[in-house]
């Protein structure tokens, strides 16, 4: 009698599925390095040799060929007869150029600044304060502001994750009633530019500090919004710009801790009129066991950030309410993120 062989379209082990989690720096790390190289941008326009491919990168044939078919493995590229690659479906987001782009966001997560801290997340954990400033002796924020060429890579990746973040919060909230939005910390434009190409009669205001905000000039314009959106710079620990209705800030309050974030929201409450709004675009983490983007980004904030954190909804109420807001309201969007209105209490 023939052994009995097992389906190999049955759901996978615990050990098969376990043992894919704890591999998976090696596939973050070589899409990282793949997208360093530039393969998906000279994949732009079909297949090509990996020899060509190794020449125009100048890297080694043998070394390129090994991490494509490792990425093919999984999905990202597709291998043909003599050593051919071509960008799949999924791979072509990987492109620089493609409008939903994860390119910048792989090349952050597996760069230096960020996986060396990564590496001393048991620091973290133990310490509970931010491994990035024991590896680099330098709060991540400070840091950046130092080091040009690190802040360009963080910039490029907050930018590369924001088009689809920005497009499901314009969606997602009601903005009517608002004639002028301030973006607090809205690094190059691209949410404000996004909310005001939608709606034509509002104003906006981007506000962020000097060396950041210097790439908003070149957003507005391709949104043609010119007119209607300037930029402020300054730090908002301090004093934020009066005459807006509404400030929003995406991926901000999640980098400070409690008592650093309730200093920018009582900047913003002094900076808003009696019947102004404040909107958080963040993660907002579901009780239990529910699985949920914001649970893994807290460890993100937790070795990286100034002992930031993802917070939930009785969190950011607890928040809001210690400065001076009333949280009325958590809006859902199409991405992992949610809006946290709150008004004036």
């Amino acid at each position: 009698m023939a052994k009995h062989r097992p389906n190999r379209t049955s759901r996978p082990r615990p050990y098969e599925v376990l043992f894919q989690m704890v591999i998976g720096k090696w596939i973050s790390q070589a899409i990282g390095t793949v997208v360093e190289i530039g393969v998906p941008d000279h994949l732009a326009k079909g297949t090509r040799r990996c020899s060509d491919l190794a020449r125009e990168a100048g890297v080694s044939e043998d070394g390129l060929y090994r991490l494509l078919r490792a990425l093919a493995s999984v999905g990202l590229f597709a291998e043909s007869a003599d050593c051919r690659f071509k960008l799949t479906p999924l791979g072509q987001l990987l492109r620089r150029d493609h409008p939903q782009s994860l390119a910048g966001y792989a090349y952050f997560t597996a760069h230096d600044s960020t996986w060396r801290p990564w590496g001393r997340l048991g620091y973290s954990v133990k310490t509970a304060m931010p491994a990035f400033d024991q590896v680099f002796g330098a709060p991540i924020f400070e840091y950046l502001s130092r080091n040009p060429e690190v802040a360009a890579v963080f910039d490029n990746a907050m930018t590369s994750i924001s088009a689809a973040e920005a497009q499901a919060t314009s969606d997602a909230y009601d903005f009517k009633g608002i004639k002028t939005l301030m973006d607090v910390a809205g690094g190059h434009g691209l949410l404000l530019a996004t909310i005001l190409r939608r709606h034509k009669t509002m104003r906006g205001v981007l506000f962020d500090l000097p060396h950041v905000a210097a790439g908003a000039a070149a957003t507005f314009t391709r949104a043609g919004i010119t007119g209607r959106a300037r930029i402020e710079t300054g730090d908002f620990f301090k004093e934020l710009p009066s005459g807006a209705d509404a400030i929003i800030m995406k991926h901000i309050v999640h980098d400070w801790d409690d008592d650093s974030a309730t200093r920018i929201l009582q900047t913003c409450h002094r900076a808003l009129g009696p019947r102004g709004k404040v909107l958080i675009v963040d993660p907002v983490v579901p009780p239990g066991n529910v699985p949920h983007y914001g649970k893994l980004l807290d460890l993100e904030m937790l070795v990286l950030t100034p002992r930031g954190r993802e917070r939930t909804k009785t969190e950011f109420a607890t928040l809001l309410r210690s400065a001076g807001f009333r949280l009325s309201r958590v809006i859902a969007t199409e991405s992992p993120l949610s809006i946290v209105e709150a008004v004036k209490a």
